[in-house]
């Protein structure tokens, strides 16, 4: 028998998802990155690997969202991840559709899997931690730095985001981002719609991120002298909408899971 594994996606931010209920898959770096390589493996943005909250944290009932980003280092939250993790869940029967909660690395994030296939996720506090500069070919683009459980650096602009080039990571200030950073580039369509779109640290352009959109809504309002409110955020994959108030943030939109089956045990013990 091969390793199972799921394809899936929210707003075409797509993931492997690896069941490992036992908690003794070997998820690599060099694994990570041979699954997520568009050429040689199955092409994705990140894995999630599944495994139980006892296994993983000792601990505890449900399940932990282990993620790794495309160059398999590990990151602390994936807004869209989570929504396909808890569709993966309650399509294999771990949960029943509904309210549950999701443990990461960043907290414990309460989701509801809704009948439309929509997924609301409890992102957790949005906190703005101050100013920096983002360059991109050669251009500076002021921005506002804001954590989700991870690092992001939100450019609101007059400048096209359609027009930028993401395919090279932007500057950041290293003293201010030594872990690296995700950068947001936002137009804003109305007061409460937005424009974006992100290169995400150690994977790069993604058609959606779902931290990253919270992060831009918390930046918009901040920037509207704002700590709380609503906004619709357009990214390549889609649309969601993403709500904040002064001591919690929620994101929804879709999780779609596209495709099952068995990694080759050759193929995964030679990596």
């Amino acid at each position: 028998m091969g390793i199972e594994f799921v394809k899936g996606h929210g707003t075409e931010n797509d993931f492997v998802v690896l069941p490992d209920p036992d908690g003794t898959l070997e998820l690599t770096e060099a694994r990570v990155q041979a699954l997520c390589d568009r050429q040689r493996g199955l092409g994705a943005d990140g894995v999630l690997r599944v495994v139980p909250n006892k296994v993983f944290a000792g601990a505890g009932d449900g399940w932990f969202m282990d993620y790794r980003n495309a160059d398999g280092s590990i990151a602390e939250m994936c807004g869209n991840g989570v929504r396909v993790f808890a569709a993966y869940l309650v399509d294999a029967g771990l949960a029943s559709p509904g309210e549950f909660v999701v443990g990461t690395r960043a907290g414990d994030r309460p989701v509801v899997v809704h009948p439309d296939g929509s997924v609301t996720v409890q992102m957790g506090p949005a906190r703005v931690t101050g100013r920096s500069t983002a360059t991109l070919g050669g251009v500076s683009f002021p921005g506002v730095a804001v954590d989700v459980g991870n690092p992001h650096l939100v450019c609101v602009t007059d400048v096209p985001v359609a027009s930028l080039d993401l395919s090279t990571a932007p500057g950041r200030d290293q003293s201010f981002f030594p872990h690296g950073v995700n950068v947001e580039f936002v137009n804003r369509l109305a007061p409460d719609a937005l424009a974006m779109r992100v290169h995400e640290r150690g994977v790069g352009e993604t058609r959606s991120c779902g931290t990253g959109t919270v992060a831009t809504v918390a930046a918009h309002l901040h920037l509207a002298g704002l700590s709380t409110g609503s906004a619709t955020v357009s990214i390549l994959g889609g649309q969601v909408a993403v709500t904040i108030d002064d001591t919690d943030s929620t994101l929804t939109g879709p999780a779609v899971l596209v495709a099952r089956g068995e990694l080759s045990d050759a193929w995964w013990s030679s990596l």
